[in-house]
């Protein structure tokens, strides 16, 4: 039961919502539901692997032969932990933000957490699909009605970038369900195919998905809707997609195609690779000369997605590992550091960098929270990131699927030096030196930004120093993709 609560309670949530007209009731309500769904991922947490709870199957679609099917493993269990602690981590952050409509506002966020819930979940293709365009609607929605000027364009282009990944996934889908055995969506099904499919239709179907995934987590040059939708849309909604949803293209990876055509995922590694590598030294590069906190957090979420891509293709156990755990730290620590965009921009009316300076004399708290959460994106030892990118890049050194994995390692490393450049940088100009007409009268955070910036250093410092947990959640799940890849451990 424990899947068909994380899926249904922000349904049934958002549902209500959409009929509350006071904000402070809207808003509070949310709080509440994304707290119950929080409340039932830790249940799920408690309970063993393989366990009944974490499954559930009922019938959806009899004529196609496709399943409401939910389960949890270790992977779904980790991401949706991670979706249901930063929903309610959002709404206490942004509680003095002011919404017009704020009931549909925040339903539409709620389902928006249900469609992620349900990516994470879904054991049957067709529900995936169905659950990846839910996910992505109510954004949609989100960011054309309450983003910022150049709303409308920005929307568009995320519009048509995530609308036409998702035909190609859908053909993908449709073409390898009629080559299943039983005319089967169900996850056994496809993964039964990687003996079947050909190499050349194996080669070509690669891409279908691939696109889809390559969007949304994204993968240069398929990432120039990034930006311009982070910095118009609502820094809530910001923090969704660059916090949670780009996982879904990772997870998509993993999930989806790695084990379904395994011959087009070797064959086509090393081409992925490079445009990994191509967009975290493009993203990096570019994060440095930005002067808006808002498109350089942008940028350098494109950077460590693309390590993490990275270290998908490399095929390792290794690698893998680091991936898993990556995915869930850069989730929160990505959310901090919007935190604190967001703490900037409604107090000075400014994300530009250039226009502050000395936050530090008047802030201290946000300065040593930020600072904390800075060095957790910047991989410090004892942060939590450290210890994914050590195992990543571990992996990807050590991977038998690439003759470049030196040329790949290297290349790779000189992106984490970027990212202390333009972190550090951000952190210098804009919490130390002196303050100036736009900084004078700051003052520090309030309770309940204080207590959800606490909460993100706790999880940063507690994985950095103890991650065990988390290992013996995903090592199953790293275990049986790479056998389905037949890779020999």
């Amino acid at each position: 039961m424990v899947p068909v609560l994380l899926f249904v309670i922000p349904v049934v949530a958002a549902l209500i919502g959409f009929f509350i007209k006071n904000n402070d009731t809207a808003r509070t309500w949310s709080l509440f539901a994304s707290v119950l769904v929080l409340i039932v991922s830790l249940t799920g947490l408690a309970l063993p692997a393989g366990d009944a709870h974490l499954k559930f199957s009922a019938e959806w679609l009899p004529a196609f032969n496709s399943k409401f099917s939910l389960g949890l493993d270790g992977m779904g269990q980790i991401l949706t932990f991670l979706t249901a602690i930063a929903f309610p981590v959002i709404f206490v952050a942004t509680w003095r933000d002011q919404y017009k409509n704020a009931g549909n506002f925040y339903a539409l966020m709620l389902l928006s957490q249900a469609g992620l819930m349900g990516v994470f979940l879904a054991m049957d293709a067709l529900l995936f699909y169905f659950f990846w365009e839910l996910a992505l609607i109510p954004v949609y929605f989100l960011a054309s009605q309450w983003g910022g000027e150049r709303r409308i364009q920005a929307t568009f282009k995320f519009f048509i970038y995530t609308f036409l990944g998702s035909l190609l996934m859908l053909v993908g889908i449709i073409y390898l369900y009629l080559h299943t055995k039983n005319g089967s969506f169900s996850i056994e099904s496809f993964y039964a195919l990687r003996t079947m499919m050909s190499p050349q239709d194996q080669s070509w179907l690669f891409w279908l998905f691939f696109i889809a995934f390559a969007v949304k987590m994204p993968i240069f040059p398929f990432h120039t809707w990034q930006p311009d939708t982070y910095e118009q849309a609502p820094t809530a909604v910001t923090m969704v997609l660059s916090g949670v949803m780009v996982k879904m293209g990772l997870f998509g990876l993993i999930r989806w195609l790695a084990p379904v055509l395994p011959i087009g995922t070797w064959a086509w590694g090393d081409t992925v690779s490079a445009l990994c590598i191509i967009g975290m030294l493009y993203a990096s590069l570019i994060a440095i000369r930005q002067n808006d906190l808002k498109r350089m957090v942008a940028y350098s979420s494109i950077a460590h997605m693309g390590l993490m891509c990275l270290a998908v293709f490399a095929t390792s156990q290794i690698s893998m590992q680091g991936v898993m755990i990556q995915m869930f730290n850069h989730g929160i620590n990505i959310i901090g550091l919007w935190i604190v965009v967001d703490l900037i921009e409604r107090q000075f009316h400014t994300r530009k960098i250039s226009e502050l300076g000395g936050l530090a004399i008047k802030a201290p708290s946000l300065a040593i929270l930020l600072v904390i959460v800075a060095l957790a994106n910047i991989a410090l030892p004892l942060t939590n990131a450290f210890i994914g990118e050590f195992l990543m890049f571990n992996g990807i050194y050590g991977s038998v699927a690439t003759h470049y994995n030196v040329v790949f390692t290297v290349t790779a490393a000189i992106t984490v030096i970027l990212s202390a450049v333009y972190m550090l940088n951000m952190i210098q100009r804009v919490f130390y030196g002196n303050t100036n007409a736009i900084t004078a009268q700051a003052k520090d955070i309030q309770l309940n930004e204080k207590i959800v910036l606490a909460v993100i250093v706790v999880i940063i410092l507690v994985v950095g120093v103890y991650p065990q947990p988390i290992f013996n959640l995903t090592k199953s799940t790293v275990e049986a993709i790479l056998v389905k890849m037949n890779y020999k451990l």
